[in-house]
Order: C-alpha cells, then structure tokens, then sequence
C-alpha cells in the first residue's frame, strides 16, 4: 500500500534526507490521497497499462501508479531525489526511474523499447514553469499515446479546454485540441501540496485523438499560422499574419484567404475556431509565392 500521499508520510521522508526543495524545478508534493486516487481513476489506469510519469518526486504518485499499472517508468530530473526514490519504490518491482530532463528523453524510442508501440498513458505533476513544452514535446514526438492525464496550474488548464471568444483561448487551446480532447477532472487547492504553491491547480485529462481532428496539407505550417495569429492578441489576422515573417505570406494572400472563407480582413485571431485555423492555414499554404 502506498506510504506517502499524506502530510506525515510525505514529512517523515524529507526529515529522514534533509531533503531541500529546489525552485527551479518548482517542487511541489501532494500530499492528498482523495487526489491522488481521483488522478488514478481519470487517468483509466489498469494492470495492461504503460504508465509514463514525469517527475516523480519523492515517488508519491508513483507508489500509487505501480499498483494500478503493469509497468512504470518515471523521468525524474533532480539527481538529489533518486535515493529518495529509491527508497520509496524499494517494494515495487515495476517501476524504472530514469534520472533526466524529460524534454532530452526520446520518448518514441522508450516507447517503442518499453511498450511495442502500443498506445501509452502519461501521467504527471507537472512543474508550472515548463508545462507547455513538456505537453508540446509530448504530442509532436507522436508517440502512440492513449491519455495524458496532468495536475498544471488552473489557468492554464482552463486555457487548454476553452473555446473561441474567450479570453484565454489561445495557441496553447488550439493546439492541444488539434490532439486530444481537453477535459479538467478536478481542481486542487494549495492546501493540498507541500509546499503550498501560490496558484490553484488542476488536474486534466487530454484524451488524444487516433488521428488530428482536422486535416492540413503541412502541420508546422498550421501551427506557425496558429502562433503568428496570437503574438499580439489585439491585431488584425490580415496584421499578425503579414508582419510575421512566413515565407510567401503577404498582406494580399490573407486577405483574399479570408475572403475565400468569408471573413472580414478585420477579424482577430481568437475569433477563430480550429476548423477556420486549418481552412486558413490551407488556402495560404497552397497560394503562398
């Protein structure tokens, strides 16, 4: 049974390794079970499972993961958390830690090692600081994945899940619903870590699609359209897209594209829904000099 996520547990192990949280990598442990069982269960977990975890900690969600899971491999970048891991996994025969920056890991490659290619699920606390390139690097390695099931800071998994018109609708919303259905499956408190952060969190479930919920004739392209659109949320597309330096994009093409798809040469970006996005981002693909 698992030993850590609650605060005696969860101090007992800090005071036995004079453990020091570090703030670059923006360490906050869990410290709630009724979480910590809710992340399990969103996430679908089941003894057929390839649990990927990025940054286990002191190992609290591993404990839990590795007896739901077949098997756990878990990416951990602070070298002075491996003996703490080390000790807090001891009884579990199915987890491997793996000491290093998430964003240098091939995670194709440990898939395909790992998992036959077979769909993976991953899970994690994500530190708030780097959450974007983590999910980012995640979905453009185009690793089979089945679910990434994420505890990040409130806002920004309200970000990911909204919609056009909104105010956080953004590039991050476009592009995690380009892969997956976003859904938030439950909000967390400061309370409920050690230490207390000083944002709200959340925990979401991004379901990832068999195949890109809408079909463009060149991805980066799209996302380089998709990116340029909200640089500077209060311009015109027919400004951000002609000003942002996209080869054989001028002023012209957008807006004959947004003729073509009879839209006003003053609309904004986050007007947009995805299926536009990828209309858009088509026609000027095609028609770009």
């Amino acid at each position: 049974m698992p030993t850590l996520g609650n605060p005696a547990g969860t101090l007992e192990i800090l005071k036995k390794y004079n453990f020091n949280f570090q703030k670059r990598f923006g360490q906050n442990f869990l410290i709630d079970g009724n979480i910590l069982n809710k992340i399990i269960s969103s996430a679908g977990i089941t003894r057929d499972d390839f649990v990927l975890e990025i940054g286990p900690g002191i190992g609290t969600m591993t404990q839990y993961l590795a007896e739901s899971a077949r098997e756990v491999v878990s990416v951990e970048i602070d070298r002075a958390l491996i003996p703490i891991l080390a000790d807090t996994l001891s009884p579990y025969n199915n987890v491997t830690i793996i000491n290093e920056d998430i964003l240098k890991v091939d995670i194709a490659a440990l898939a395909r090692e790992r998992n036959n290619s077979r769909p993976i699920k991953v899970v994690a606390n994500l530190p708030y600081y780097i959450t974007t390139p983590i999910i980012m690097g995640l979905f453009e390695s185009h690793v089979p994945l089945k679910s990434i099931t994420i505890m990040v800071q409130k806002e920004v998994a309200q970000r990911m899940q909204v919609g056009p018109g909104t105010k956080d609708y953004g590039a991050l919303s476009l592009a995690v619903q380009y892969y997956a259905k976003p859904e938030i499956v439950a909000t967390v408190s400061p309370e409920c870590f050690i230490p207390k952060p000083n944002v709200g969190s959340a925990v979401i479930r991004l379901t990832c699609h068999d195949k890109p919920s809408v079909t463009v004739p060149d991805e980066r392209f799209l996302f380089d359209v998709i990116r340029a659109s909200f640089q500077q949320r209060r311009k015109t597309l027919t400004n951000s897209l002609s000003h942002a330096g996209l080869p054989g994009i001028t002023r012209e093409a957008v807006e004959q594209a947004l003729l073509e798809m009879e839209l006003s040469p003053s609309i904004r970006g986050e007007a947009l829904s995805l299926e536009e996005f990828a209309a858009l981002s088509s026609i000027l693909y095609t028609n770009r000099k």
